[in-house]
């Protein structure tokens, strides 16, 4: 009996990706032969490098209470950039304006040498008439003393991290943004020609909205309301200290937190988003009325 002659050895699988790789491992996904640089492992088996990335597509990212990516927040990128800007900032107002904005020097808490960059920047209702509506960002970013900036950025690195942390970067540079507007909107409505800046007006606004944070999270508020207070106849008392600044930042950041803790699950962003841009239209509304009553419109 003669037994039957084949034509040729059987065929060894090689790896898709490297083909002078012999292998007899399999992709559990999508059953390709992968090569043990190419294995990922997984609860069962082997992936593939294309398996594993199209797997995280399509895997939606943690999200925090408040619907933010609070891992993306974990490092406190934005809180850091704002004190660089703010620094840098008031560096160049420096170099403007010598040792005399450096020391601070003058008949008030905030005073110091007014630099050319501090009156391009600031708040001065006369400006932003005339059509300099950055101003009311800008002003976010201007100090006069190295007190005032020393003070604004330790209370930013305080809050802004676990804020940032809590809501996730998007949501807290938001808040952080649109409060710091809405002190600003209120100096342009209720002041005179006097000229006026800080993060304060910001800062103010984290205070309101890591009370109603914290009350939706389950945590005490008795802190906060602490600081609030402090901070509060802090501004009432010391000369020199834009009171309508504060309280804009503090009612606007309120506002918004409200808006972001209590937000229904179920349309949880479309709520906050919707409570961003309605204070947003709302401050732009306000400066607007406020130009053509400056202006003489009524």
């Amino acid at each position: 009996m003669t037994e039957p002659q084949t034509t040729g050895s059987p065929t060894v699988p090689v790896c898709y990706r490297h083909p002078g790789r012999e292998t007899y491992v399999r992709c559990v996904r999508c059953n390709r032969p992968i090569c043990p640089d190419c294995m990922n492992a997984a609860s069962v088996g082997f992936q593939c490098p294309e398996c594993v990335s199209e797997g995280k597509r399509t895997v939606r990212k943690p999200q925090g209470a408040f619907g933010g990516n609070h891992r993306s927040g974990d490092r406190g990128y934005v809180t850091i950039g704002l004190i660089a800007v703010n620094v840098l900032v008031y560096v160049l107002t420096l170099v403007g304006g010598g040792l005399g904005a450096a020391m601070g020097k003058g008949s008030s808490f905030l005073a110091g040498s007014t630099t050319s960059l501090e009156l391009k920047l600031g708040v001065f209702a006369p400006a932003i008439a005339d059509g300099q509506y950055y101003r009311l960002v800008t002003a976010m970013f201007v100090h006069f003393s190295i007190l005032h900036v020393a003070m604004n950025m330790y209370v930013l690195w305080v809050l802004g991290r676990y804020l940032e942390r809590a809501l996730g970067p998007a949501r807290f540079t938001a808040l952080y943004f649109i409060a710091g507007i809405g002190g600003n909107v209120a100096c342009y409505l209720f002041s005179g020609n006097t000229l006026s800046g800080g993060a304060s007006t910001a800062v103010f606004g984290l205070f309101a909205a890591m009370f109603f944070i914290n009350r939706k999270l389950g945590l005490s508020s008795s802190s906060v309301v602490v600081l609030i207070v402090i901070n509060l106849v802090f501004t009432f008392l010391v000369p020199g200290i834009s009171i309508l600044g504060h309280v804009g930042g503090l009612v606007t950041g309120g506002v918004l937190g409200l808006g972001i803790a209590y937000a229904p699950r179920s349309a949880r962003t479309p709520v906050q988003l919707a409570v961003f841009g309605g204070v947003l239209l709302i401050l732009i509304l306000l400066t607007v009325a406020r130009t053509a009553q400056l202006l003489g419109g009524f």
